[in-house]
């Protein structure tokens, strides 16, 4: 075809017109210089029904072909005939073995010994273990590979299902994977507060990622009484938040500055300090708020609440506190244990800490980034977190209107 002597045929199936699939597969193949020719094309003609899509792809040469088929694999494009997963042992721990496949945060699966297994805890940037003896096939970092490890290698026998927009617009699709700050804020957290409504009524989980903004900008109350009406499972963020918080709680202040007054606190500098030493002196968060210390305030509502909190350190930390985790990939550990049958992670001005927990999310997860910076949540999309929607918003705005419709 076209001069082209190399050529794979590749199928597509499922709502791949409306969710945009065809016309990015479409787009892979011409910008990497290949060529198509559609052999079937059957378009589904009620809402539930799929289409399916047979296509005939060209190359020059096999090693353009291979590269525009890894590319079209993780777009879901799957072979009329799979083989087979090939298997590499690790050599050692925490070395990978040449050529393995690299996860994307999609659901996957695996073909072997000529069944298809789901792999389990599936994020980003990870490896996928086979365990012959058991038939699992496991998402796997790099930091808990060990030696002697079956690495699934290349995309042969390797099936990712990227999500779908069904045709039916729910709760959720009116703003799906897109970042915009002429969207009528209100609106859209009236939408969020009916879909964790939603959530939390047929059983989901709902996490948080918070960062110190929430205090400078007087929203934790308004956190502290999301999380004491039931609506938070989990909290993820660093010391900051929680030394800040807590400074607000006994002193008024957040980075020396009364909230209340906008007025800056004599010595106010040094009360983050005295609110750590204090924590420190009770030696944990759930211990102060035991002893009487800390009175109010959102890790208060965590601790009486029964809310797991995961605090991650940072090297421009003050402190710590007593519950934050220097140790990066204990964190990371922490967080993956937290994030198990999560449904929904709403994401509030931090952009570090957002990308951590968006690395660790499978793409099914409803995940919301607000930001006052819209460039905050592209960058959230660009490494790879595709799934998240961004609100425009400051969290002072956001998380009073969010509390307020909740409430009602």
């Amino acid at each position: 075809m076209y001069g082209m002597e190399y050529s794979r045929e590749i199928e597509l199936r499922g709502h791949i017109i409306d969710s945009g699939i065809m016309t990015k597969v479409f787009d892979a193949i011409m910008e990497m210089g290949g060529y198509f020719e559609i052999l079937v094309f059957e378009i589904g003609k009620k809402k539930q029904d799929e289409s399916f899509a047979r296509l005939l792809v060209s190359a020059e040469d096999e090693t353009q072909l291979a590269e525009i088929m890894s590319v079209l694999h993780r777009l879901g494009a799957r072979l009329p005939v799979v083989e087979d997963v090939g298997l590499g042992e690790a050599e050692a721990n925490r070395v990978v073995p040449k050529g393995f496949y690299s996860t994307t945060n999609h659901p996957t699966q695996v073909k072997y010994a000529g069944e298809w297994l789901p792999v389990e805890g599936i994020e980003m940037d990870c490896l996928i273990v086979v365990v012959p003896s058991e038939k699992r096939a496991l998402c796997t970092p790099m930091s808990k590979l060990l030696k002697g490890d079956l690495v699934v290698m290349g995309d042969t026998g390797v099936h990712v299902d990227p999500p779908e927009r069904p045709r039916e617009v729910g709760t959720f699709e009116f703003m799906h994977g897109t970042v915009s700050s002429e969207r009528p804020s209100e609106t859209v957290i009236a939408q969020i507060a009916r879909e964790m409504k939603s959530l939390k009524a047929s059983g989901g989980k709902i996490g948080i990622v918070g960062g110190p903004a929430i205090i400078h900008t007087g929203a934790a109350p308004a956190l502290a009484e999301i999380i004491r009406g039931g609506y938070v499972d989990v909290l993820f963020a660093g010391n900051a938040l929680a030394t800040h918080d807590i400074e607000y709680n006994l002193f008024g202040t957040s980075l020396g500055m009364n909230l209340d007054t906008g007025t800056l606190a004599r010595g106010g500098h040094k009360n983050h300090i005295y609110a750590i030493s204090e924590v420190i002196r009770a030696g944990s968060i759930k211990n102060a708020v035991e002893q009487g210390v800390i009175k109010k305030g959102i890790m208060y509502e965590c601790v009486k609440n029964d809310v797991p909190f995961v605090l991650a350190g940072s090297i421009r930390d003050d402190g710590p506190l007593p519950d934050v985790i220097t140790d990066v990939m204990v964190a990371q550990d922490q967080m993956r244990k937290h994030l198990r049958d999560i449904d929904m992670v709403i994401m509030i001005g931090t952009l570090l800490h957002s990308v951590a927990i968006g690395n660790c999310l499978p793409s099914y997860v409803k995940t919301i980034c607000v930001d006052i910076n819209p460039a905050s949540v592209t960058k959230l999309m660009d490494r790879g977190t595709m799934q998240a929607i961004g609100v425009v918003s400051d969290a002072g705005t956001f998380l009073p209107i969010l509390a307020k419709y909740l409430r009602e």
